[in-house]
């Protein structure tokens, strides 16, 4: 008996079920199956567009991560700044005072700010801060040098991360999100390629056996990865 793959699947997991049954049914001689052939044929554009789904959100993933590291970087130049202006020191806290009026043009709330906005009050305020007059007040204040030099990084990060998205986004068919997309290829695979192997394994077993086989393993293999994953889950809330 074929079982049906786990509703529990991941995301990245029911794709690469897919594209493995896909594999699989290409090592086959069931051309003649033209019912079968139309099957594999909608699973593999479901897979297809999983996949592109799936990198969609990693690239959206990482966007937001980059987007962090910058807002990290504004808030400690602030911070450091700041405490800058109190240093007993005359020349460091002059110096601190001048460096802090740039920053409070923009002030911590571009990082409130969307995404493009933030991105070009971020590189104003660095274009500002590049200026060869203020670099003997940066130099003063001790690693204001360094967190400027991160705080270009991270930005420059950013906008790499951000055309990524943008050229993601811009590819045809992904407008449906990967969780949508994965209800449809469990679907495909349990209520009608899993339920018509079923069948035709018994109408025809010298023909259809060895794939039914094949797909009965390679379900079974992600199936049994889920029982696991879930045992332990179990066992750490015993535990906890």
């Amino acid at each position: 008996m074929i079982p049906k793959l786990s509703h529990q699947t991941r995301i990245t997991e029911v794709h690469s079920t897919s594209v493995k049954l896909g594999l699989s049914y290409k090592k086959q001689t069931l051309e003649s199956d033209t019912y079968l052939a139309g099957l594999f044929s909608y699973l593999t554009d479901k897979s297809d567009a999983l996949g592109t789904a799936i990198n969609r959100s990693k690239a959206q993933s990482n966007l937001d991560d980059k987007d962090v590291v910058r807002d990290e970087r504004v808030q400690a130049l602030k911070y450091l700044l700041l405490g800058a202006i109190y240093n007993p020191k005359a020349e460091t806290s002059a110096s601190a005072t001048k460096l802090y009026a740039i920053f409070e043009k923009y002030g911590l709330k571009m990082t409130k700010e969307s995404y493009l906005i933030e991105s070009s009050l971020i590189e104003s305020m660095l274009e500002d801060y590049a200026a060869l007059e203020l670099q003997t007040d940066i130099a003063a204040v001790l690693g204001c040098a360094e967190l400027i030099a991160s705080l270009q990084t991270a930005q420059n990060n950013f906008r790499t991360a951000d055309t990524i998205w943008d050229e993601e986004k811009t590819k045809e068919g992904i407008t449906e999100s990967a969780s949508h997309i994965k209800k449809e290829v469990l679907t495909i695979v349990n209520d009608t390629i899993v339920v018509y192997l079923r069948a035709m394994s018994q109408v025809n077993k010298e023909l259809y056996a060895e794939f039914a086989r094949a797909v009965a393993d390679i379900i079974n293999e992600v199936n049994q990865a889920v029982k696991r994953r879930n045992k332990q889950a179990d066992e750490l809330s015993v535990e906890n």
